[in-house]
């Protein structure tokens, strides 16, 4: 169900239990509910229609001359009501959102001074306004955190939930990928309503639905953040994707098994290197035309 008909269905008060859930994880669900308590909690001074009819009516009787267009004064007050309140949701609701570009990597801080490092092509959004009452991004990608301490720091991901109170992690969330790993303080990683506590060096990561024992990270940031993407029996197809957004280039594979496994790394920073680096532990070649590499088995 689409965010407009969860609203539309909350206004008319016909949201059963499991839409209701759905409505309460939207990420304006505090702002609406704001709003609907503000209107409803407004309530307008009482008024006697015999006793102001009459008044307005005597008006009218003892000054003929002048007209009072009553209903284009409401119309007024009505439409600058409509503006006010169009521009009190429009300012609670508006996100930040930043993109990068394949091979950009870009340095975002938070408004509460925490730090997020963006790989390629990833997004990250946030809302300044609530910022305050509940630090949370949403992530699509990869991005490293050092967050400041404080209150709870959530970062939401379409596989799963991270959240801690100040510490250094890394998120990677991509098609059938999901890897968190922690570098200082603690994480809890919330995934398939279940929580794992990360410890500095622990990892959890999901691939293709399911759960892969990692073992101890030993480096003080992630390798990314050197220029460098490293792999550990990862399989192949998972390092030409990296390949493709550190290098901005389409890799195609001819009679090569996408799904076998690779333990290595390649450089941001040459692409010639790079590719020597992916093809020959598994003695590929390679051909380049314009911005597509192929490459095959020997």
């Amino acid at each position: 169900m689409t965010r407009e008909e969860l609203i539309k269905k909350w206004l008319d008060h016909d949201l059963n239990a499991e839409e209701l859930v759905a409505f309460k994880m939207l990420k304006d669900y505090k702002a609406l509910t704001m709003l609907d308590h503000s209107v409803k909690s407004y309530k307008a001074s009482e008024f006697n229609t015999s006793k102001n009819l009459e008044a307005l009516m005597s008006t009218l009787e003892s000054k003929p001359s002048k007209s009072i267009n009553w209903f284009s004064a409401v119309m007024k007050i009505a439409a600058v009501l409509v503006i006010c309140f169009g521009v009190y949701f429009y300012s609670i609701t508006r996100d930040t959102t930043i993109n990068t570009l394949a091979s950009n990597k870009q340095t975002i801080t938070l408004p509460d001074a925490s730090i997020a490092e963006l790989n390629a092509l990833s997004t990250l959004r946030f809302n300044d306004y609530s910022w305050d009452e509940q630090r949370e991004v949403t992530l699509n990608g990869e991005a490293f955190f050092k967050v400041a301490k404080g209150s709870r720091f959530d970062v939401k991901t379409t596989s799963g939930i991270v959240s801690v109170l100040g510490t250094q992690f890394n998120v990677k969330q991509r098609d059938d990928y999901f890897e968190v790993t922690c570098y200082e303080g603690k994480v809890g990683v919330t995934f398939d309503n279940n929580i794992t506590k990360l410890l500095p060096g622990d990892s959890f990561f999901i691939l293709d639905g399911k759960f892969i024992a990692t073992e101890k990270e030993n480096q003080s940031v992630p390798s990314w953040l050197e220029n460098t993407s490293r792999f550990k029996s990862i399989p192949y197809k998972e390092v030409i994707a990296e390949f493709e957004r550190q290098h901005n280039v389409s890799v195609e594979l001819q009679n090569i098994d996408a799904s076998q496994l690779f333990t290595g790394s390649f450089t941001h920073n040459d692409i010639e290197i790079a590719l020597k680096s992916i093809t020959l532990p598994l003695h590929l070649t390679y051909s380049k035309t314009d911005n597509i590499i192929t490459l095959k088995r020997e």
